[in-house]
């Protein structure tokens, strides 16, 4: 590459990292390129980009980002996986692919300006998906309605029965 390749490329992977919500540094050492391409094609499954690029560019590109909090990170061989919304799949993804290869290493992440460690990943990759979590709130939200009628039922039926018993107890 040369320099304004260079210049280029930073500008581009800068605007990514601006728009970015969360990004994660790996350690991709001992991967072969078909093991890289099919990490790539996981990644890509939920929604997000994986880069390897030099740390020079890396730290150049995260300048007046949320990722240049984990810069002191970027050293030896380092890939950047990038996501723009949800931060469960991608932190998932690099999990499963690191118990499987254990050439992958998660070196650090960060998630909208705050730094979480190898520990907090492998924790937030246990959390359901997005999609998961929308039915569980949607369920909830939908049996308070559902709640209610019943209650409401439940008290049309007592007032019927006490009117039913005055009725009777009258035409006796």
């Amino acid at each position: 590459m040369d320099k304004q390749e260079k210049e280029k490329f930073v500008v581009g992977l800068h605007s990514r990292l601006e728009k970015a919500k969360g990004t994660f540094l790996v350690d991709y050492q001992g991967l072969n390129v078909e093991a890289i391409n099919r990490l790539r094609r996981e990644l890509k499954k939920v929604e997000c980009e994986f880069h390897v690029v030099k740390n020079r560019l890396l730290k150049l590109a995260s300048e007046e980002t949320e990722t240049v909090l984990i810069r002191d990170h970027m050293q030896g061989p380092s890939a950047i996986t990038v996501t723009y919304e949800d931060v469960v799949g991608p932190a998932k993804v690099l999990v499963d692919f690191a118990k499987d290869s254990k050439h992958l290493i998660i070196k650090i992440g960060q998630i909208s300006g705050k730094v979480v460690d190898t520990d907090a990943i492998k924790r937030l990759a246990e959390l359901p998906g997005k999609d998961v979590l929308l039915a569980q709130v949607l369920s909830a939200m939908e049996a308070v309605p559902a709640s209610f009628v019943r209650v409401l039922n439940g008290l049309i039926v007592k007032l019927m029965n006490v009117i039913k018993a005055i009725e009777q107890q009258k035409e006796a």
